[in-house]
């Protein structure tokens, strides 16, 4: 399979077979991911690798008991981590400076990058994988979890392992039009007109129609803003997400 088919045919899989990882087949995976771009070529990234199951029943509660964590054979937390750079700073006579929001961002955006980069190998090796969306809301429980010092902080969780028949039988999410999202030259603010027709394909599936009546709303945009993503958990979770840089020295 290659690579643009298999991203085109992807699925997300939260269910899984009781078939192993093999370490060999995780290493390799892993170094491929590192061969992804990444800034200045520091590999600003760290990750954790989750197998043991007292573990995983103890990552649970921080990812909203999500089944895949303790039912995936592996779980990997993704971190930005500038510790590991700058003791080798300090070992080597150099000053490091990489406690900033900067340095953070970039090596965000690296990790991504490398989490992103293993999940496309370990989808065309026929494994599936699940990101978690929830690490970034407990980061504080999640860096004592995962005894994090300072400079490293718990980004992207993605669960691995041989998907259940029925996960691959799922049909394919659907996508916004590239209307939707490609600007050219500069950005194109969005008309009624415009709005209507690259969010009317979606609002008019069977799925999200039923998605729209149990959650008892009149819209598909309604259900979003006022009970999936509401301000008042934005709020909050942007406050403990801030603290977390604070704690972890990427904030004054």
């Amino acid at each position: 399979m290659t690579t643009t088919t298999s991203m085109k045919t992807r699925r997300t899989v939260r269910a899984y077979t009781d078939q192993p990882l093999d370490q060999v087949l995780l290493n390799d995976l892993l170094e491929t991911a590192f061969r992804a771009s990444n800034t200045g070529n520091m590999q600003a990234y760290a990750v954790i690798i989750t197998r043991d199951q007292a573990n995983k029943e103890a990552l649970a509660p921080l990812h909203f008991n999500q089944s895949q964590v303790t039912k995936a054979p592996v779980v990997l937390t993704f971190c930005v981590d500038f510790n590991r750079i700058s003791r080798w700073c300090e070992q080597r006579q150099a000053e490091p400076g990489f406690n900033t929001i900067q340095s953070f961002t970039y090596g965000a955006i690296d990790t991504i990058i490398a989490a992103q980069a293993f999940c496309t190998a370990a989808e065309e090796k026929g494994l599936g994988i699940c990101y978690l969306g929830t690490t970034t809301y407990n980061a504080g429980p999640l860096c004592d979890l995962l005894n994090l010092p300072p400079l490293v902080v718990p980004l992207t969780t993605i669960t691995v392992g041989y998907p259940a028949e029925a996960s691959m039988d799922a049909p394919l999410s659907d996508r916004l039009p590239l209307e939707a999202v490609v600007h050219e030259e500069t950005y194109h603010d969005f008309t009624p007109e415009v709005i209507d027709r690259v969010y009317g394909p979606k609002e008019s599936l069977p799925v999200n129609q039923q998605f729209v009546t149990l959650n008892q709303k009149a819209t598909l945009a309604q259900v979003y803003a006022g009970i999936r993503y509401t301000k008042a958990d934005n709020q909050r979770f942007s406050e403990a997400w801030v603290a977390v840089l604070r704690e972890q020295g990427y904030l004054a």
